[in-house]
């Protein structure tokens, strides 16, 4: 069945009084709203348990934004805040679900800018209620679209329950899956870079690069995550979804067009491709008291307040199994209390074939691309060049670094939040940076196999001092390769 296409006139935000909503969602829909990118018929309707009514609600969204929107961002902020309409809710319960109908409105509509998008931004264990809360009320149908928010369970099992729950109310057309990183410029610069380029896709295999690394770097701690992170860990909070995705596109074939079906496509074929790693190929580690930034920081068992064996850093080798990348590692690693906070993706190119400079005494060092996703945004493409100058030793040579600072790039134009992108698109109903759900289970089919080798042999998190970068054991997995991780 092919749904009607169709811009929302109604956004509906499930955990409007949440973490998330105060920091991104709220400053998000603001800063589009204020660059003119939201239809001016656009509504957005808040619910959680908060007893509000609009005008508390629009107090409530007021401060939020003063607290994390850059005030250079806030033109127009009366007009956004006059969108916002609130309907307290458990959604736990059916009881208020026709009240929030009638706050929502009717969800059909004949022309191209009417319609329902709904966000989901609440606990897993009140998705299936959510759900059939909507359904009762008669807020589903082909007029209404639905965005998830993470986690989407915590292994392949509860990940199909909760798809299954969803799939029963809404089609894959209908179903957005919000991985936020997804919506970071340089991510989606990565497609550019790739295919806008025919520099880079004629060596981008693995005749000419020797190993990927992904690397997803945080300074912080728990942070008032204690009960989600201590039943997640490293591995299913940062790998399974964050580092997969990147991993994807950066290995994916050229896609036939830049659509969501063709993107996807080639994107899950990578996921299906990947080589279970073996014990020997991993690493996990947990931080004990240390210094970040020069102030003493707790150990993880000093912030949970009890022992445990949940992991926050790991690292891994891993392959894609297909005829691009044989032979070529991906070095994934993440953790928490690191000595910087930084997300980036490394392609280390071969050496050259034969070096004619050799006799001169020149060292050679292969060409390096480093794609920095967060905390900036920024290319840098590392090539061999002659040192200035005249010598009696003939021709030097010197590592030379090329680089490409997006805002330096593009002056005028603001750094934008990642759910900025995100949400216009849920709006619009352009699936293209979604998650689809044979991604998500590829995902949590990989991730669970190395959870599982891990069980069988008995690995335990190996301690590291916070403000370092991982256990040693992380470095020696890289290095028995002829390989030093970026830093």
């Amino acid at each position: 069945m092919t749904l009607r296409e169709f811009t929302a006139d109604r956004l509906l935000l499930f955990g409007a009084t949440g973490d998330l909503a105060q920091r991104m969602l709220l400053p998000s829909l603001c800063a589009l709203d204020a660059d003119g990118l939201l239809g001016d018929n656009l509504q957005i309707i808040g619910t959680a348990r908060s007893d509000y009514d609009d005008q508390g609600y629009r107090d409530f969204a007021r401060k939020a934004l003063e607290t994390y929107l850059p005030a250079e961002r806030r033109g127009g902020m009366a007009q956004f805040l006059n969108r916002l309409s609130y309907q307290a809710l458990d959604a736990s319960t059916l009881d208020g679900f026709e009240q929030l109908a009638q706050k929502v409105g009717p969800t059909t509509s004949s022309d191209e800018t009417g319609g329902l998008a709904i966000f989901l931004s609440t606990a897993p264990s009140l998705f299936g209620p959510t759900i059939a809360g909507l359904k009762y009320a008669g807020l589903t149908g082909d007029d209404v679209r639905i965005g998830l928010e993470k986690p989407l369970g915590t292994d392949l099992k509860s990940s199909c329950a909760i798809n299954d729950a969803v799939a029963e109310a809404f089609s894959e057309e209908q179903i957005f899956r919000i991985d936020h990183y997804l919506g970071k410029e340089t991510v989606q610069n990565l497609l550019a870079l790739r295919f806008a380029n025919i520099l880079f896709e004629p060596i981008w295999n693995s005749n000419y690069i020797e190993h990927v690394q992904i690397t997803v770097a945080e300074t912080v701690g728990l942070e008032g995550r204690v009960a989600f992170y201590d039943d997640a860990g490293a591995l299913r909070d940062m790998v399974q979804n964050h580092m997969l995705q990147l991993l994807s596109l950066v290995a994916m074939e050229p896609p036939t067009s830049f659509d969501a079906t063709a993107i996807r496509d080639e994107k899950v074929k990578v996921l299906r491709a990947l080589r279970q790693v073996e014990a020997s190929e991993t690493v996990t580690g947990q931080y004990t008291a240390g210094a970040i930034q020069g102030e003493a920081v707790p150990g993880y068992d000093q912030e949970l307040g009890k022992g445990s064996t949940t992991e926050t850093f790991t690292a891994m080798k891993s392959h894609v199994d297909n005829w691009r990348w044989k032979g070529v590692p991906f070095y994934l690693r993440t953790g928490k209390r690191l000595p910087e906070r930084v997300t980036e993706i490394v392609v280390q190119f071969r050496c050259v074939p034969h070096s004619i400079f050799a006799e001169m005494g020149a060292t050679m060092q292969p060409n390096r691309l480093v794609i920095g996703i967060q905390p900036e945004e920024n290319i840098t493409l590392s090539l061999m060049s002659k040192v200035p100058g005249l010598g009696e030793d003939g021709v030097r040579l010197r590592e030379v670094p090329l680089d490409i600072a997006m805002p330096d790039a593009f002056v005028g134009q603001h750094r934008r939040i990642a759910y900025e992108r995100l949400l216009l698109d849920l709006v619009k109903g352009d699936q293209t940076l979604f998650v689809r759900r044979d991604e998500v289970e590829a995902q949590w089919h990989w991730v669970d196999a190395i959870r599982e080798t891990w069980n069988a042999a008995d690995l335990t998190p190996k301690g590291y001092t916070a403000g370092s970068w991982g256990p040693s054991a992380a470095i020696a997995l890289a290095e028995r390769d002829g390989v030093s991780w970026h830093e």
